[in-house]
């Protein structure tokens, strides 16, 4: 039986209380000890996102003529995404509610091009690598689109496989940077080339690289070109809500131009409301999750992305030494916060249960078997904790010898 509403209001420090009660059990990522859902820039940013969306939290970016402000801050907003991004002149975009809607609707944009533009008929598809994330398979169940996933070469994306499953009925390849398994860069530069060769829409998934890489570059990091510096990139996803440090939720999709994004846009007045225009799958917008996410970034700017981003690579850096100084191997390079490491002598999905023992909680890859790490600032901080951690639960798991513990005690 479901609870039912209480007859009776309760008083607000009662249930403040009681709010706390139940969350004793979640993970404490305070502490820097979760790798997963939650980026950590620490307690200045966290107050900063929390009074910003306060200030706004009742307005509706659904009624930009009733709240110009939100207009104004997510006009800024994308314009900032866009300049790190090498968007062109007259590149555009909007704030999403996350990454899984910024993808639903590039693919509808790139769907309503293929067949209005193209005048593409008959059933549809999209190519993308087997490591891309399943948003745009969600995307495409809800339009009837066939998923091709190719198979991966080293880890990341491979062109020479997705153009020979690409043809007439492609509306969108896919490139990821990074993928999310294995936090990797897609060759997005071999994709472009295929993109522009045969006329397909290229979409670059930045929906967990989009708001670090700039900054990785800006702070001599080798990253490779990825953004709509690229001519065969027409659109891109990237999060607010991860390495932009924004409020949840909160995402941009980002089009080469006006025209692309118009086919993004639902647009319709048949009904006795009068018209309903709206960009995003969602209709009503949180104003609170623009106005942290204009907040935060404009609380941060350059200067404090870097600094940011210098202590997660940092602690990337750091732990990717550690875990193969403790027989890991990291699988291929990865150049921004996330890393997958595995060995073969041992259970890795077991290795993770033990940490969790002591509090530690991250995501695992399954191809291979690794434990995953999306790292935040706050990690460079708990990186030696970390590790002394993965060497004694490796040990209880029967692979690491003691003395790899005390090396990080």
């Amino acid at each position: 039986m479901p609870d039912p509403l209480p007859p009776r209001g309760t008083d607000w420090a009662t249930l403040k209380a009681r709010m706390a009660d139940y969350a004793t059990g979640d993970v404490r990522w305070r502490e820097g000890k979760t790798a997963v859902y939650v980026f950590n820039a620490g307690p200045e940013v966290e107050q900063v996102q929390k009074e910003a969306y306060a200030l706004f939290q009742s307005e509706n970016g659904l009624g930009p003529a009733a709240f110009p402000s939100l207009k104004r801050m997510e006009a800024e907003v994308v314009g900032f995404g866009l300049s790190l991004l090498h968007g062109p002149e007259g590149a555009a975009g909007v704030i999403t509610s996350g990454g899984t809607d910024s993808i639903t609707m590039a693919l509808k944009a790139a769907r309503d091009f293929a067949r209005k533009e193209k005048g593409v008929e008959g059933p549809l598809n999209i190519v993308l690598p087997r490591s891309a994330h399943p948003a745009f398979d969600k995307a495409c169940a809800v339009m009837e689109i066939e998923v091709r996933r190719v198979g991966l070469r080293d880890y990341l994306a491979d062109p020479e496989a997705m153009a020979a499953a690409a043809d007439a009925a492609t509306v969108m390849i896919v490139g990821s940077a990074p993928n999310f398994p294995y936090g990797l860069i897609d060759p997005i530069e071999a994709l472009s080339e295929l993109a522009v060769a045969r006329d397909l829409w290229l979409h670059v998934d930045a929906c967990v690289g989009g708001y670090i890489a700039p900054f990785v570059r800006m702070n001599g990091g080798d990253v490779p070109t990825f953004d709509f510096a690229l001519p065969g990139v027409r659109s891109m996803s990237a999060d607010l809500h991860k390495y932009g440090y924004c409020a949840k939720g909160a995402s941009t999709v980002f089009f080469r131009s006006e025209a692309l994004m118009k086919f993004m846009i639902f647009d319709f007045k048949d009904w006795p409301g009068g018209r309903m225009v709206t960009p995003t799958l969602a209709g009503t917008r949180p104003g609170g999750a623009i106005s942290a996410a204009w907040a935060v970034m404009n609380f941060l700017g350059v200067e404090g992305y870097r600094a940011k981003h210098a202590l997660v690579t940092e602690a990337r850096e750091k732990i990717a030494a550690g875990a193969e100084a403790l027989g890991f191997r990291v699988l291929g390079r990865p150049q921004l916060g996330l890393l997958a490491f595995s060995r073969d002598d041992i259970d890795c999905v077991a290795v993770w249960g033990k940490l969790r023992e002591r509090g530690w909680f991250s995501g695992v890859t399954t191809e291979p078997k690794s434990l995953h790490l999306m790292l935040s600032p706050v990690h460079a901080q708990v990186a030696d904790q970390y590790l002394a951690d993965l060497a004694w639960a490796a040990e209880a798991v029967g692979g690491v010898a003691a003395k790899a513990e005390a090396r990080y005690s």
